[in-house]
């Protein structure tokens, strides 16, 4: 019997798991959805980037400095 390495072992553990789902490929697939509406769809709707906004191209360091001390 040959020896297989660590990550040989464990490539194949997850290779036969995944290939013999039924079920959870449906749900690795809602899993998947799920990330792309929360790192895709929210960050475009959600959270603008405020900084390239309102401050001039090469001075984004400058504009958080100062916005930074200004609200204390």
């Amino acid at each position: 019997m040959e020896k297989q390495g660590f990550w040989q072992n464990v490539w194949h553990l997850y290779y036969d798991g995944f290939r013999n789902m039924t079920i959870g490929k449906t749900l690795w697939t809602v899993i998947l959805i799920k990330l792309f509406i929360i790192f895709v769809v929210l960050k475009l709707f959600f959270f603008p980037n405020f900084i390239s906004h309102h401050s001039k191209k090469g001075e984004e360091a400058e504009f958080v400095s100062t916005e930074i001390t200004s609200r204390q």
